[in-house]
């Protein structure tokens, strides 16, 4: 059976900027893996391709190798094709007959088409394939729970972690853990992968959650792990305060204080400074004492303008910052509760809490945005970043990012209209 994974266009992915503007949604990361990978395992097939908006489909087709937005593969075997916003957990592969999935408001959230039904389904595209099936097979309703913010990951992740320690099944220590050391808690519920070396004096603190380092990791001095953790591949912890619920993907550098945080990958917060209950992209940068607020003075819930405008109440008392890919903070940054700053950003600090939104592509300097340099001095930059992790900028990149400065033109023209009133006061 052949996995299909689906990143339709349209307002749900706007639900999960600015982190989907540069990957689709299955990518982005709950607990030790992605969301992708969750329904992958939960399905059991190694047989996948994908389906996503045609601007990104070059860099994901080389990241990947399999086939992207490529219509032969909805040939063949049996094919079972998923929305990216629905749950692993609870998801059962249907059984003894074609059938497709539909949500209360009338979306396919899966189909699963059996080889010998294929030759009644139709369509060029997989949005024209998937309205045949709906036409040609028995739709099911059915109350799958689904993704539907970035947030809705970092409050899950914690939980998650435990869930994804006990399905991978290992325990112990592979690395190398140097002495002194404290593990508190049930030692079965840590896992030091092959490579990692553990440092003296760091604890290891698996009395509310496990913790699992991956290989090549480095933890030195002074760091203090607590549980549920995930610390991906080749990342480096110095001297960090490393609270419970943190997921970290690879090839970071981390320091300072983290609480309930995802970070995608190859990102450094290299020093102190507090993120708590934040997303953060790839290839960002946060200077020395870069810090976010996560709580209200008052303990009210936490809302998000994930366009600068609409605001949305997340339910929860505990949000932090969602920043998007290749984004750069100074020293000193203050984030507000519930912040979005997009991708491609510099931030320069003002000495008080910055606006609850920046756009993507922005120069926040002085207080107010701006044009800067413009984007090539921000590829040039994203480029050399890449390059220290020996990863390479490609043309590809850089027309996939060219279109999203397009599309998120919008929000920033305006902010940076509005920082040229405030400069000529």
């Amino acid at each position: 059976m052949r996995l299909i994974l689906v990143d339709k266009p349209g307002d749900h992915r706007q639900n999960f900027y600015p982190l989907t503007l540069s990957r689709p949604l299955w990518d982005l990361r709950c607990g030790m893996t992605s969301l992708g990978e969750k329904l992958q395992a939960r399905v059991g097939t190694s047989d996948v391709a994908y389906f996503l908006p045609e601007y990104m489909a070059e860099v994901y087709r080389a990241k990947t190798g399999r086939p992207v937005n490529d219509p032969s593969s909805l040939a063949g075997a049996d094919i079972l094709i998923v929305d990216a916003r629905v749950k692993a957990d609870g998801f059962t592969v249907p059984a003894g007959r074609s059938e497709v999935g539909m949500s209360e408001q009338g979306e396919a959230l899966y189909a699963f088409i059996m080889a010998g039904d294929l030759k009644k389904v139709h369509g060029k595209d997989v949005a024209a394939f998937l309205e045949s099936a709906k036409a040609a097979l028995p739709n099911v309703r059915c109350t799958l729970p689904t993704w539907n913010y970035t947030w809705d990951l970092i409050l899950a992740s914690p939980h998650q972690i435990a869930s994804d320690f006990a399905v991978a099944g290992r325990s112990g220590i592979e690395g190398t853990l140097e002495e002194p050391n404290a593990i508190r808690g049930n030692k079965n519920d840590v896992y030091i992968a092959r490579g990692a070396r553990i440092h003296p004096m760091v604890v290891l603190d698996a009395e509310h959650g496990p913790i699992y380092i991956e290989e090549d990791v480095e933890v030195h001095p002074f760091t203090r792990i607590e549980g549920p953790c995930y610390i991906g591949k080749k990342s480096i912890l110095l001297g960090a305060k490393c609270r419970e619920g943190n997921s970290i993907g690879p090839w970071c550098r981390v320091g300072g204080e983290v609480e309930e945080s995802i970070i995608q990958g190859y990102s450094n917060k290299y020093h102190d400074g507090f993120l708590g209950h934040a997303y953060v992209g790839e290839w960002v940068n946060l200077g020395a004492l870069t810090t976010n607020s996560d709580l209200k003075n008052d303990y009210s819930t936490v809302s998000v303008m994930l366009d600068g405008k609409h605001s949305i109440d997340t339910g929860s008392t505990k949000v932090g910052s969602l920043i998007g890919d290749h984004t750069k903070t100074s020293i000193g940054v203050l984030f507000n509760t519930g912040s979005v700053i997009g991708a491609m950003a510099i931030i320069m600090s003002t000495g008080k809490p910055l606006p609850k939104f920046i756009p993507s592509f922005a120069w926040f300097v002085e207080g107010v945005v701006t044009k800067g340099f413009g984007r090539k001095t921000l590829y040039e930059t994203a480029a050399t970043a890449m390059g220290r992790r020996k990863c390479r900028w490609t043309e590809a990149d850089r027309a996939m990012w060219e279109v999203i400065f397009e599309m998120t033109a919008g929000p920033r023209d305006e902010a940076v209209k509005k920082g040229r009133k405030a400069m000529m006061r």
